[in-house]
């Protein structure tokens, strides 16, 4: 590689790096082409708002909603079906926490005399909280159960 072609090779790796990661309802939609070219119109509209129901296939619950936050087997006497959970990710606020003092210089305006007085400063603290909005269980690769928490 020589100079003049490295900074196209900088730009190309960059915009690879930024959409590596996105995962949109067309994104899916187009990966999946397969699967959801054959689906009615009316299918294809619940799965681009993001509606699954029962008896839809695990492609159908990729493209409405992406891969899920966790996989998990579940094991009864009779059988093994896949569950996906989708959590919900936010950060909430608990509060302040003294993090150091600093030193603020004032001048005394009749004297000329600077003092200096240390002011605390504070952190916010913001905890990280998850929680499970949506569990899909499937039988035999189709949608057997939803359940969804209430907001």
């Amino acid at each position: 590689m020589n100079a003049r072609s490295f900074p196209l090779f900088l730009f190309a790796a960059v915009l690879l790096f930024a959409f590596a990661g996105c995962s949109t309802f067309q994104s899916r939609a187009k990966q999946k082409a397969a699967v959801f070219n054959t689906l009615d119109a009316a299918t294809q509209a619940r799965l681009e708002s993001g509606e699954i129901r029962v008896g839809d296939t695990m492609d159908a619950v990729y493209i409405a909603l992406g891969f899920p936050d966790e996989k998990r087997v579940q094991t009864t006497a009779k059988e093994q079906n896949a569950v996906w959970i989708y959590n919900r990710y936010w950060q909430e606020y608990r509060g302040d926490a003294f993090q150091r003092s600093r030193p603020v210089a004032i001048k005394d305006p009749s004297t000329g005399a600077t003092k200096i007085y240390y002011e605390p400063v504070y952190r916010p603290i913001y905890e990280n909280r998850t929680q499970e909005r949506l569990r899909v269980t499937f039988k035999d690769g189709q949608v057997s159960v939803i359940d969804q928490a209430k907001n």
